[in-house]
Order: C-alpha cells, then structure tokens, then sequence
C-alpha cells in the first residue's frame, strides 16, 4: 500500500528492503545529493551502480568503495538484477535507462522518494529554506560527531571534514538537505526540521511566490506532532509556513525576539563571535571559522537542532568554531601572482549579495572580479532585475553562458546571458558577456592584478575556470 500526500506517492517502511545485498541504479548519480546517498548505500552493504551525463567530482570516491558508474546513459548499463532503480529530479521520462527499467517492470522511485525510505527507521531530522541548507545540515552533523551522537547524513554537497557528502554512523540520527524542488521535501516524515529562509525560487516548479509558500506549508505539517521545528524569526514567510505545524516551534534570530538568539557579535575579517541565548539565557559563546552573518542564523538554527538532539551547549560551541565549511561554498581555490581564486555555489541573488559581502570582508582585496555563470534559462529570466541588482556594484563582472542543466537551448542560453550582461551595465556596472570558459579565463589572466579578488560563482560547472586559473596563474609564478 503507499499514500499520496499532494500528488507524492510515499511508501511505507516495510517498502525497501534491507539495503545489504539489495542492487540499486542510480540514474544521475553525479549528483551531489545523488552521490551522497550512493555513498551511504555503499556502506549499509548495497550493490550500487550508476549513471551520469559526465565525470563528476567524486566519482573516484564511488568506485573505490565498490561502486560500477558509467559515464553516459544507455539501457546497456542497467543492471538486469536490480532490486530498484533511482532517478534523479534532473532525469527526464524519455532517458534510455528509465525507459528501460519501467518496460522491465523493475521499481523505479526518485531520489527524494529514497531519502524518505532511509528516513524511516531512523531519527529524521531534515532542513529545508531557499538558501543555506547544505551548510546547516554539516553543521549538525559536525555537532552531532563532536557529541559523540555519530550520526548518517545524506547533503546537498560534498564536505571534506565530514569525508564527503553522505555517510553512515552508528547513532539513531539521520541528518538530511530537504530540497523544495518538485516539492521533494514532502517524500519525507522527519522527528525534527529547520526551515531556514523562504524566498521565490524553483518557480518553473511552482509557479509563484503562493506556490512555494503553500509547498512549505504542506512541508511542516510533515513533522512529527511530537517532533520539533526551527523557524527563522525574521523571514514573515517561514512563519506563515509554520503555523502549519503540529509539532512544537522554536524560533532563532540574529539580534532579533526569539527563542534562540545571537548577541553580542564580533566580526574579526567577516567571520563573527557572538553568544547564543535559550530562551532569554546566556547557553554557549563560539567563534565561527565560516565568515559571513547569514552563518550566524545558519548555526542557531543547527544550535537548536543539535541541543534537543542531545548535545550539551558548551560542546556545540567548540564544534560550531572547528566547522571548516562546504566544497563550493566560498572555497578557496588558490592564490597566484597576488591573485586570490574562491569558488562559490551561489545561484540565487540574495545568496550571491551575502556571498560577495562576506567575500569582500575577508580578503579586503584591492579589486573584486565574479564570473557568474546563470543557471538554467527560466530561473534567469525570471531573476533577471534581481541578478543584476546583486552584480551590478560589483567592480568587474563577467557572465559566461547560462548552464542550461534541464534545458538545451544553446540560443537562449547565449541570450540570457547577454541580456543579464546588458542590465548589469544599465544599471552602472561593469559587466562582460563573455560565451565561452576559455575566453572568460584569456580575459582574466590579462587584466588581473596583484591584490584582486576572482570568485568564480553559479550551480554549474564554472568551477573549472577557478581551477584553470589556479593552475594557469601557479605556472607563472
């Protein structure tokens, strides 16, 4: 039997089996949440195979733990006796692999479905919010090793503190990255949540700012009623969602009323001390690693998380200053010639506005440069004012082609960049529409100077060029 919940089948526990020796395909397995949950597999004693478009970071990772991944889809590389077949939310209907294991009559389920199955036997906590997900949920997991609670985690990114983005412990917690899209987060039934920040995103999926709401909404009322859920305090939106919740709220806020608050803070270059009070008292002192305000609200809401987990508050507070952070969350990626090279995720534009402040605030650099590569040509149309809002005071700017991820419109994916380039420069920014990585990189090593910041920045693979800098930069030195 399974239920639908808002058009989401979920099945119950007794649905998956035991995962040692069961044989699961992962179609999009290069994936960061993909991977993770591929890792995590691997551990419990599942045969795990898979399949992605291209080479991904950490696939070396997956085949030395026993992994069989194939680069490229094609129904050849489904195994014949597969137990259950997992698609990604970027695997359209007509790809070979799916085609192929419905027309065998094999279970195939989405990757959220999978989190959801992980979820039931164990003590579910999961964060959700448009921005800082992945960082928050580290954070707990970092907190919760440091406690000695050890628990699995399945995240949106690859960590190398916590060696990488997903693994098994031997506690009752599992710690997993709630992703909005395709309402994903309702396939899960956690015993705690966070829900971070609510903003409009994904609306190819939803439609309208009602519609993200309403998808949060549905998202707290997926609490356990004797669970618990953190809200922001000062996002109005997060506290409409909660009061879908039958579970008991707690609040968090920078300075502001709420039940968890930050007090007191010191910035030393962009990264902030502060004291952390529980309802109205004094319960721990840290000092993040991590820079930028916005990880200070990210690690009250792990605070809260971690402290009804179990975790005493003086150990959280060493914790949350040994947290070292996310691969491409503001990474650094080398420095050469007096350059310094970061890398970032950041995709929406109030993540690439904090982002760049928290950036500017650390390394103080003389000039500041950001490739930016849009993601997706709807999510760039639709943010289009806001893209060029957040760049345009930038001192130099740069926008490659959209990565087009679910679409293959090379066109549009030309033009949208060329038009965000255009509004940057409308609005008095310094902005360069540049197609190709080879050309943004030729440019860069010929303009950049001692003492300038380079942060790479988008959900594709614009990484690569921080990388070709790097090594390009190193050669010369």
């Amino acid at each position: 039997m399974h239920t639908e919940v808002e058009g989401i089948t979920t099945w119950p526990t007794a649905a998956l089996p035991a995962p040692a020796g069961l044989c699961v395909h992962l179609i999009g397995i290069g994936g960061a949440g993909m991977s993770a949950a591929a890792s995590m597999l691997l551990e419990l004693g599942a045969k795990v195979s898979g399949s992605d478009l291209e080479s991904f970071d950490g696939l070396g990772d997956l085949v030395a733990a026993g992994a069989r991944v194939s680069v490229g889809h094609h129904e050849t590389q489904l195994a014949p006796d597969a137990d259950l077949v997992v698609a990604s939310a970027a695997i359209p209907e007509s790809n070979p692999e799916l085609v192929a294991a419905r027309a065998c009559g094999m279970r195939v389920i989405k990757y959220a479905e999978l989190l959801g199955l992980l979820m039931a036997d164990r003590c579910g906590m999961a964060i959700a919010g448009t921005h800082g997900k992945s960082t928050t949920s580290a954070m707990v997991v970092h907190i919760l090793r440091q406690a000695g609670l050890d628990p699995s985690f399945v995240i949106g990114a690859r960590s190398s503190q916590l060696g990488g983005g997903g693994g098994v412990g031997c506690g009752r917690h599992l710690i997993v990255e709630a992703c909005e899209y395709d309402r994903s987060f309702l396939h899960l039934q956690p015993e705690s949540a966070a829900i971070l920040n609510l903003e409009p995103d994904h609306l190819d999926c939803f439609g309208d700012l009602d519609g993200v709401i309403e998808a949060f909404c549905r998202f707290a009322e997926r609490v356990e009623p004797t669970g618990l859920l953190v809200c922001n305090a000062e996002d109005e939106r997060v506290i409409q969602a909660s009061r879908s919740a039958t579970a008991m709220v707690e609040t968090f806020g920078v300075e502001s009323p709420a039940n968890w608050q930050a007090v007191h803070l010191r910035s030393d270059r962009g990264a902030y001390a502060f004291d952390v009070l529980f309802n109205h008292q004094r319960v721990l002192t840290t000092r993040l690693s991590v820079p930028g305000k916005y990880n200070v609200a990210n690690a009250l809401a792990a605070t809260a998380l971690a402290y009804h987990a179990g975790a005493d508050p003086e150990g959280i507070g060493q914790a949350l200053a040994t947290f070292e952070g996310l691969d491409r969350r503001m990474s650094w990626r080398g420095k050469g010639e007096g350059v310094t090279i970061l890398d970032d995720y950041a995709h929406h534009p109030t993540e690439i506005r904090v982002t760049i402040e928290a950036a500017k605030n650390r390394y103080q650099p003389r000039r500041t440069w950001v490739i930016f590569q849009p993601h997706q040509t709807s999510r760039t149309h639709h943010f289009m004012d806001q893209f060029a809002g957040a760049l345009s005071r930038i001192d130099e700017i740069i926008i490659p082609d959209v990565y087009g991820a679910r679409e293959s419109d090379a066109q549009a994916c030309k033009s949208g960049s060329q038009e965000l380039a255009l509004r940057i420069r409308k609005l008095g920014g310094h902005a360069r529409y540049l197609p190709s990585f080879e050309a943004v990189t030729d440019h860069l090593l010929e303009h950049i100077a001692e003492g300038d910041l380079v942060m790479t920045m988008g959900a594709g693979d614009v990484w690569r060029i921080a990388d070709e800098l790097v090594e390009r930069l190193c050669r010369s030195d």
